[in-house]
């Protein structure tokens, strides 16, 4: 996906906080101040969103999985309509403690929520009191609410993209201590040697974070298609030194005879 200066100045890229509420590490991204507010430079921030698309298409190229974190009203949505674009895993509604640092835990609520999809399940429920099945469809929306967009994570992801770094520095700490490579859309307020990897951008404004997870989900698109032609070559590649085996087999035995 190209995208040009003129589009990222449209969506308000590069509209930061007011000058007060900001973080001086973040000053290199900076390009100046007006009217309290200060201004992200579009430039830099065009080219470290091309550099992680790369790093993001590559990733995906080898099979990598990703997660997408954001959890605040202007991401939720796009978090959630991201993920499942680019057959990704999100979490957009609350980041529950031990998500990832507790994940053999986890692993049991997911699996729990899982079980209410299978058919025994639902006959089950028909068979339930109207109290039974109250409490039981209040379990299964808590647990479709905050892991829904888990639901065939088997293992933590190998990258998380978060959105509001403020907001999920929970998330940020858990990344940190797996060691999960972090990708980070970056205000003026947020701290880069958080992230491993990182695009400084407004991260308020939704036609902002539309058009940068809009960017990375083609990305990852571009890395899917090339991870699994690669498993078809790979599969049909053992499919014909199969059936070369099985020749060379067969006429052996046929001389050997």
């Amino acid at each position: 996906m190209k995208i040009t200066l003129k589009q990222m100045v449209q969506a308000g890229l590069h509209f930061g906080h007011r000058t007060q509420k900001w973080n001086p590490k973040m000053a290199p991204y900076i390009y100046r101040k007006q009217d309290g507010i200060h201004i992200i430079d579009c430039v830099k921030t065009y080219f470290y969103l091309q550099s992680v698309s790369k790093t993001l298409t590559k990733l995906a190229s080898q099979g990598k999985t990703f997660l997408f974190i954001g959890t605040k009203k202007e991401a939720t949505s796009l978090v959630a309509k991201t993920a499942l674009i680019c057959e990704s895993f999100f979490v957009n509604q609350r980041w529950l403690g031990g998500m990832l640092t507790n994940w053999n835990t986890m692993k049991k609520s997911i699996a729990r929520l899982n079980e209410f999809d299978l058919p025994e399940w639902q006959k089950k429920w028909k068979q339930l009191d109207k109290k039974e099945a109250a409490i039981i469809k209040k379990e299964k929306d808590r647990l479709e609410r905050y892991l829904g967009g888990l639901k065939n994570m088997v293992s933590i992801p190998d990258v998380a993209i978060i959105v509001g770094q403020v907001e999920e520095m929970n998330a940020v700490r858990e990344c940190q201590k797996l060691g999960i490579r972090s990708v980070t859309i970056l205000d003026t307020n947020c701290d880069p040697t958080l992230a491993d990897l990182f695009i400084p951008a407004n991260d308020d404004s939704v036609a902002s974070l539309e058009l940068i997870l809009t960017a990375l989900s083609e990305a990852i698109k571009d890395g899917r298609k090339v991870f699994k032609e690669k498993n078809i070559n790979g599969l049909s590649q053992q499919a014909k030194f199969k059936k070369e085996g099985s020749r060379r087999t067969k006429i052996f035995k046929t001389r050997k005879g």
